[in-house]
């Protein structure tokens, strides 16, 4: 499935409000239907979908919805349920209790309730909201999109600086990659994002940081405005609340925009690329670090590898990150150190490297493993490209195998 993203413009201030009224509607009966499981034992998806029907004669409100957008909302309520009972199977440690929404941004039409125009430059929604014909404001590649796929779903998404629409296609996004017979390990951290095997390091640009004298004056400002116990707030508070709503998406965007292009350019310039699999949720639990942490976005940047390599049909393993600082990865030897030592000094085979590239190199040992290969270490240390070299033919370089560990390997992914 392929989702375009383009904003919706020139819209009255009356179809805005309806736009909200639509997604609080969402926002109801998906509660609705939470509560309904909640109160029945053995609430089925079919039962959650008679339940729309329940809910559009007894509330008019509710019958203004779309059906299909009715039935939408009981799906998201569903994931939510199978969610938490396939994490109560697999014994996990937070099994997520569904939980009821109090801020929802989104309505999902699936194929009725909207109408798009014949050059796919507005839409037209048909519900009961009486919310009307919307500009889109989109590239030329999802334009093309728009004419040439077929649409599965329509999503209205409200943000900080206005509403989207999302659509979604019926399609699978494939394309041609290039092999290179490259492989990569990369060690995440907080003083280099990424490190490899190579000794190449990418400082993360720190967006957050950068931006909190902005944050914190319009976080001020916002704190001035809010009166205690009046309801409804003021319009200058809403002015200074979306204000600040823009401030915390720019730097969202900043974030999305800076890891898609390094996941990018890495799964581009290599055939393998692996990183460690942190844990982030224990990882935050140390308070003096969590601001950093969360600021880096590690979690998104991983997903983005993964998305890339499926793609391009290449391979990106994720390994366990356990006492990849500690072991030496010439001898083996385990050093214990603190988070404060930069570099590994092993008492064993006296090597002296840098702590996060001696991690990279345990990582991409790992994968390689993984993938059943093994990687020659030597020319990594002598300044060359580290290879990959089929089990049982030490010494020779074997860039096909490569090639097909990579495409085995994303396939089985």
């Amino acid at each position: 499935m392929i989702v375009r993203e383009t904003k919706l413009k020139h819209g009255t201030t009356e179809q805005y409000l309806a736009l909200d009224e639509a997604i609080r509607t969402a926002q109801f009966i998906r509660n609705k239907a939470v509560g309904f499981w909640m109160d029945n034992q053995g609430t089925s998806k079919a039962d959650l979908y008679s339940l729309c029907k329940d809910l559009a004669k007894k509330f008019p409100f509710a019958k203004k919805l779309n059906s299909a957008a009715r039935q939408a909302c009981a799906e998201r309520a569903w994931a939510a349920i199978s969610g938490f009972y396939a994490r109560c199977k697999k014994g996990l440690g937070k099994k997520g209790f569904p939980k009821f929404k109090k801020h929802c941004r989104s309505v999902e039409y699936k194929v009725s309730g909207w109408k798009l125009s014949s050059d796919c430059k507005s839409i037209t929604f048909t519900d009961g909201f009486n919310i009307g014909t919307l500009s889109i404001f989109c590239n030329n590649e999802t334009q093309e999109d728009l004419h040439r796929l077929k649409i599965n779903r329509v999503r209205v998404v409200r943000r900080a600086d206005g509403y989207y629409a999302q659509f979604c296609f019926d399609a699978d996004r494939k394309e041609e990659g290039e092999y290179t017979g490259n492989v990569v390990g990369l060690d995440l951290g907080l003083k280099f994002f990424t490190k490899d095997q190579n000794d190449n390091a990418v400082i993360y640009p720190q967006f957050l940081r950068k931006s909190e004298k902005r944050l914190k004056k319009a976080q001020k400002r916002l704190s001035k405005k809010f009166v205690k116990g009046a309801k409804p707030q003021s319009n200058n508070y809403h002015k200074a609340r979306k204000r600040l709503g823009r401030v915390h998406l720019k730097i969202q965007r900043q974030r999305k925009d800076w890891a898609i292009k390094q996941a990018r350019c890495v799964v581009h310039s290599n055939d393998v690329v692996v990183y460690e699999d942190l844990k982030i949720a224990n990882m935050v639990k140390n308070h003096n670090l969590a601001k950093s942490i969360f600021d880096a976005g590690w979690y998104q940047y991983t997903q983005w590898l993964d998305y890339y390599g499926k793609i391009w049909d290449k391979a990106v393993v994720a390994v366990s990150p356990n006492y990849t600082s500690q072991d030496c990865s010439n001898c083996g030897q385990r050093v214990k150190k603190s988070l404060s030592t930069r570099t590994h000094a092993c008492p064993s085979c006296k090597i002296e490297i840098c702590r996060d590239t001696n991690a990279a190199l345990n990582i991409l040992h790992k994968g390689m493993n993984i993938l059943g290969a093994e990687w020659n270490k030597h020319n990594s240390t002598s300044g060359q490209e580290g290879s990959a070299e089929q089990s049982g033919k030490h010494g020779e370089r074997c860039t096909s195998t490569v090639d097909e560990q990579s495409k085995t390997a994303s396939n089985s992914l």
